[in-house]
């Protein structure tokens, strides 16, 4: 099993760049978030963040109103939050099964492939239609791991 999530292992190795690329994606589009927040001086979500401070010198309850530019970085990360840790969880057993390296590469680089396509059309504003393509991509793969680590794990019965 050791030697199965190890880096020696190019299965786990395209595990490990999938997963890391979406974690950091996760992470990244808090970030930026916070800087729309910060460029648009509003998006706030809590009464207390109109308490002065630093990051707040002139508190006004305004900035607590919907801002689309904001809001739209929280729906992609909600977005994210919602699909990656699906794929995380699925893509690490999937790796215990020991899949064919082509078929891992294609359906994990896919998904992240397919992930960044969906935040870029989310961040340019583009038709719902070019969204959900993307969505369903990756969505897709989820399932098509989730369903290949079922029959191994029947299989294996």
């Amino acid at each position: 099993m050791m030697e199965t999530l190890s880096l020696s292992n190019p299965v786990f190795a395209t595990y490990a760049i999938a997963a890391s690329l979406m974690v950091l994606k996760i992470v990244m589009q808090g970030w930026v978030t916070v800087a729309r927040m910060i460029g648009n001086d509003a998006g706030l979500l809590n009464p207390e963040d109109l308490k002065p401070g630093p990051a707040n010198r002139n508190p006004r309850p305004e900035q607590l109103a919907l801002n689309p530019d904001v809001d739209r970085s929280r729906r992609i990360q909600r977005n994210d939050l919602e699909n990656i840790p699906g794929f995380l969880a699925i893509g690490l057993i999937f790796v215990l099964i020991n899949p064919p390296l082509a078929a891992a590469r294609w359906l994990m680089y896919g998904f992240v492939a397919a992930r960044l396509a969906h935040t870029i059309a989310y961040s340019t504003a583009q038709r719902h239609e070019l969204r959900a393509v993307f969505y369903s991509v990756a969505s897709l793969i989820v399932i098509a791991l989730a369903v290949w680590v079922l029959i191994a794990a029947l299989g294996g019965h």
